[in-house]
């Protein structure tokens, strides 16, 4: 399951690194890829994974998430 969140506050290398360590914290995330760029988080799980969950993961990291 891919699931794409958009985030936005970030303004780094280390933002990013946070933002894809907070959600691979997640239950059943396999990996993560934050872009500050494009302003996204693109998660990858090995099941249904709650984009509420995720997006709150990212807010409790500082920045602003949307589903």
């Amino acid at each position: 399951m891919t699931v794409e969140l958009t985030v936005t506050g970030m303004t780094c290398p280390g933002c990013e690194d946070v933002v894809e360590q907070a959600l691979e914290m997640a239950n059943g995330v396999e990996s993560a890829d934050a872009d500050r760029y494009e302003d996204t988080a693109v998660v990858e799980a090995n099941g249904d994974v709650d984009p509420t969950v995720l997006a709150d993961r990212v807010v409790l990291a500082g920045y602003t998430a949307d589903v």
